[in-house]
C-alpha cells in the first residue's frame, strides 16, 4: 500500500493497535505474526469491536470485509508508517541501547527532560521491532523530544530500529553477556549494540559516551560526541557517593541525588544528567526530574516485608548484571544476607558455564544462605550446604516462608 495513502488513513484514525482484545473505536488494527500467534486470525474480530480498518497479510482475508486492507507484510507496513510519522516532525530523538540498565536509564532521562520539554518515552520495555514503531506512532505535533529504548538479541536489529526511529542523539549503557544465544559471543554483543554508533556517525548524529568504558571509547570513531564519567578527561566529570538511602553524584560542586538502589546505577544516572545538560536544562531542573523518578516494578526496588529488607531486581538477568548485583549487595550489606537467584535465559551454549561462574562467584561471598531457582541452576553440583536448589518458584515457596524470617537482607535477582 502506498505510504501516503496509509498515512492519510492513520491521520483520520484514533491510532493503531496490535491487540484485538483491547482495540478502541476507530483504531487501525495491524495483524502481526509471532512465534505462537497470527494476528490475521483476529482481524475480523477487531473490526467487529470498532476498528476503522484491519491491515492483514493473509490473502484469504482479502474480500472478507470492506474494511480489510491487504498488504504483503503487516509488520513492514507498521514499521514504514512509524518511520513516515517520525519524519513528519521536527523533534529531538534520543536512542539508547545496551546490555543492562536500558529501561532504568530511559526512565531517568524521561523524568529529567519532562521538566522542560514535551517528552515521549518508550512505554515500559516496548523496545523491539514492534514496540519501537508503536512508540513512534505516538509522536504528535506538540512532541519536542522522544526517548526511544532499543533492545536486540541478534545482529542487525539495532540498525533496523535506527533506520525506523532516526535518532539524533544516542548512547549505549554498557556491553555485557546478554542474549548470547542470539549474538553468539560478547564480540557479537558489541557489534550489535554499536550499530547505534554506526548510524549516528553515518548521519552526523551526536554520541553520548561513557568515558569510563574502554570499549565505548574504542568503538566511537566520531568527532561528534560528548563524554561523561569519573575520568578527568570527560566533558561531564562526576564523583560518585553512596548515601544510606540514595545515590549522590557531584558535578562542578553541584550534588545530584537520586533515590535508587545499587551503585551499578551510577553510570545510568550520570548519562541521564548529561543528556539533560546537552539539551540545556539547568541543575535545578535536572534535580527536580531526579526527584520525580520512580523505579519500575522489579527493577532496583527496596521493599520491607515482615521485618525483612528485600532488594528486588528480578525483571531480567544476565551474567554481567547478576555479578554486578551480587557484588553491590556483598559490598553494601554487612550481615544477615540471604540471596535468591533465578536462571538466566537466552544464553544458548554458554548457559551451563555462565551459571557455574555465578556459583563460583557466590563461593567467595559472605552470606547465610542462597536459594537457586530453575532447571539450569538445579542441574549444577554444589557442595556448599548453604546452597539450596529448586526447579521452580512453587517449590521454593513451599520451603521458604518469608513471614517466618526476621531482620534479614534478601537479594532477589533473576529473569
Amino acid at each position: 500500500m502506498d505510504i501516503q495513502n496509509l498515512y492519510s488513513l492513520f491521520q483520520s484514525s484514533n491510532g493503531v493497535s496490535i491487540d484485538s482484545r483491547s482495540i478502541e473505536k476507530d483504531e487501525i488494527f495491524f495483524s502481526i505474526k509471532g512465534k505462537n500467534f497470527d494476528g490475521n486470525r483476529f482481524a475480523l474480530d477487531a473490526i467487529d469491536k470498532g476498528a476503522k480498518f484491519s491491515i492483514v497479510d493473509d490473502p484469504e482475508l482479502k474480500n472478507k470485509n470492506e474494511r480489510i486492507i491487504f498488504v504483503e507484510n503487516s509488520l513492514k507496513e507498521l514499521q514504514n508508517l512509524s518511520k513516515f510519522n517520525r519524519s513528519k516532525f521536527d523533534l529531538k530523538v534520543i536512542g539508547l541501547t545496551g546490555s543492562n540498565g536500558k529501561t532504568t536509564t530511559k526512565n531517568l532521562i524521561c523524568s529529567i527532560l519532562s521538566e522542560k520539554y514535551n517528552t515521549l518515552c518508550t512505554h515500559r520495555n516496548l523496545n523491539n521491532h514492534i514496540g519501537v514503531p508503536l512508540t513512534l506512532l505516538n509522536i504528535k505535533p506538540e512532541t519536542e523530544v522522544a526517548v526511544i529504548e532499543m533492545g536486540a538479541n541478534h545482529i542487525g536489529e539495532i540498525q533496523n530500529l535506527c533506520e525506523i526511529s532516526m535518532p539524533d542523539i544516542g548512547l549505549i549503557t554498557n556491553f555485557g553477556s546478554a542474549h548470547l544465544e542470539g549474538f553468539g559471543s560478547l564480540k557479537g554483543v558489541i557489534k550489535g549494540k554499536t550499530e547505534l554508533y554506526e548510524y549516528l556517525m553515518k548521519n552526523y548524529g551526536h554520541i553520548l559516551l561513557n568515558n569510563d568504558d574502554s570499549i565505548q571509547r574504542e568503538e566511537c570513531k566520531s568527532d561528534l560526541y560528548t563524554s561523561y564519567g569519573k575520568d578527568n578527561s570527560s566533558d561531564f566529570i562526576f564523583k560518585y557517593k553512596k548515601e544510606d538511602d540514595h545515590l549522590a553524584l557531584l558535578n562542578n560542586d553541584f550534588e545530584f541525588r537520586c533515590k535508587i538502589y545499587g551503585d551499578y546505577n551510577f553510570p545510568n544516572i550520570a548519562s541521564a544528567i548529561s543528556i539533560g545538560k546537552i539539551l540545556d536544562l539547568d541543575n535545578d531542573e535536572i534535580q527536580n526530574g531526579l526527584n520525580k523518578f520512580q523505579t519500575e516494578a522489579n527493577r532496583s526496588e527496596i521493599l520491607k516485608y515482615h521485618g525483612n529488607k528485600i532488594y528486588l531486581d528480578a525483571y531480567n538477568a544476565n551474567p554481567s548484571s547478576m555479578i554486578a548485583a551480587l557484588d553491590n549487595f556483598n559490598r553494601e550489606i554487612p550481615n544477615n544476607k540471604i540471596i535468591i537467584l533465578g536462571d538466566m535465559l537466552e544464553l544458548g551454549s554458554y548457559s551451563k558455564n555462565e551459571h557455574l561462574k555465578i556459583i563460583n562467584h557466590l563461593d567467595k561471598m559472605d552470606f547465610e544462605s542462597v536459594y537457586l531457582i530453575g532447571e539450569i541452576f538445579s542441574s549444577l553440583n554444589t557442595s556448599d550446604s548453604r546452597f539450596k536448589k529448586f526447579n521452580d518458584i512453587e517449590a521454593l515457596i513451599k520451603e521458604l516462608d518469608l513471614t517466618q524470617i526476621k531482620d534479614k537482607n534478601i537479594l532477589i535477582k533473576g529473569s
